[in-house]
């Protein structure tokens, strides 16, 4: 932008900041942010949602894009599988490897056990790379988990699992200071306390961060660390099918290398899916900033395996930015 541009640009801002500045705009009532949502929010269009026709949520509506991916066809047929001779044999098997996947196989290497992880693109390619505001854990004295608690059941409101909100509370705390010990560089005080911002639904200020790349901070390290401690991962080599045991449960997967196109067999005595989100189906159309891996492959192969999905009527959409009505025009619609 040429000088030129940019002071016609400010004389055009200040002509009209009296005029926006006097300008009232009223507040929505109840009733019209409900009738809002329901012309507008994708979850609310009836002809973009249908019901499962088979597996454990059969008769559970879903956007017709994931529908289709849970009832479609596998790729493999399992009698050309050498199942008795694995190309692996592994205590744990980790599938994808962002933020979640990555501290998995850290925390089972850490107690012991052989863990190969394996990841559809390159390791640490992922949405927590682009997460920035930061990591909630309730670790002030004026903060305490059961406050942290009731914020997160109210922000959900109260359609949570109980049990695994009581998870993420108690433990947070740990995890900051785990992820602090491995060397997040946690941005803080000049007394060296934490300096923690507010989130979005929340009554006591908890949320960590590192600059506005608090994910890229957090996947550095991680990944850093999973080379450091030489846990095994395989690039490029998606999960296309889960292996199952006698008793129905998870015992394996076969792995696709995309280079040489070759299966790739793998035995593990448990298996931790931590395939990401489906932003990237772009559900009813909708744009997206989510990482372009997030396409539901870890929902597809667990139904497959016989696992029932939770929560598969209602997406969180990403970007979250409003444009209209003039009343929130440029507000984030938050996860609360």
């Amino acid at each position: 932008m040429y000088p030129s541009d940019l002071e016609q640009n400010i004389r055009i801002v200040e002509s009209t900041r009296a005029r926006r500045l006097e300008r009232h705009i009223p507040r929505l009532s109840a009733e019209q942010k409900s009738d809002l949502l329901h012309k507008y929010h994708p979850d609310y269009r009836a002809e973009t949602m249908r019901p499962l026709q088979l597996g454990a949520n059969k008769g559970d509506e879903t956007p017709v894009e994931l529908a289709d991916l849970l009832e479609g066809g596998s790729r493999i047929d399992p009698d050309t599988l050498d199942l008795a001779n694995p190309d692996y044999d592994v205590d744990v098997l980790v599938i994808g490897c962002g933020g979640a996947g990555a501290s998995a196989a850290l925390l089972a290497s850490e107690n012991g056990a052989s863990v190969l992880v394996t990841t559809k693109l390159r390791l640490g390619d992922a949405n927590t790379v682009g997460a920035q505001a930061g990591t909630q854990a309730a670790d002030r004295p004026e903060d305490s988990p059961a406050t942290h608690y009731l914020d997160t059941m109210g922000g959900g409101h109260y359609a949570n699992i109980p049990e695994l909100v009581e998870v993420l509370v108690r433990d947070a705390p740990s995890v900051i200071r785990w992820l602090e010990k491995l060397g997040v560089n946690w941005d803080k005080a000049q007394d060296g306390t934490m300096f923690e911002l507010a989130g979005g639904g929340t009554s006591r200020r908890r949320l960590h961060s590192a600059r506005d790349y608090t994910g890229l901070e957090e996947m550095r390290v991680l990944r850093d660390e999973l080379r450091n401690r030489n846990i095994e991962t395989l690039e490029f080599m998606p999960a296309i099918e889960l292996l199952l045991d006698d008793a129905g449960r998870a015992a394996g997967a076969v792995l696709l290398n995309l280079e040489t196109e070759e299966l790739i067999i793998v035995r593990a005595g448990a298996v931790v899916l931590a395939t990401g989100g489906i932003g990237r189906l772009h559900l009813q159309g909708f744009p997206t900033t989510n990482h372009y891996g997030a396409t539901a492959d870890g929902l597809v192969l667990a139904y497959r395996a016989g696992a029932r999905l939770i929560y598969i009527d209602t997406m969180q959409y990403h970007p979250t930015g409003a444009v209209y009505p003039l009343q929130i025009l440029g507000q984030l619609v938050t996860e609360k």
